[in-house]
């Protein structure tokens, strides 16, 4: 999560996951209490009626994981551009 120039880095989480880790990397950017983060973005989509769920796949997708330098949205664009 820091990086060696001591900068935080807002990854997913490999170990504190449920689903993709996108609110474990996020209490661990925040310092925040996981399961509090995981209440709200809960309520939102309930709220919201399912917005905050699309957002939630959104974060998955934009949001590296822990031991890749890049997201899955990069992974795919960059196999997506590459010359013939």
């Amino acid at each position: 999560m820091n990086r060696t120039d001591g900068t935080k880095v807002l990854t997913r989480s490999r170990t504190n996951r449920m689903v993709a880790g996108v609110c474990g990397g996020l209490g661990e950017y925040f310092g925040w209490d996981v399961t509090l983060i995981r209440v709200i973005v809960a309520s939102v989509a309930v709220i919201t009626g399912g917005t905050g769920a699309i957002a939630y796949l959104v974060a998955w997708f934009l949001i590296p994981q822990e031991s890749n330098q890049t997201s899955i949205a990069e992974d795919l664009i960059s196999t997506g551009s590459r010359p013939r």
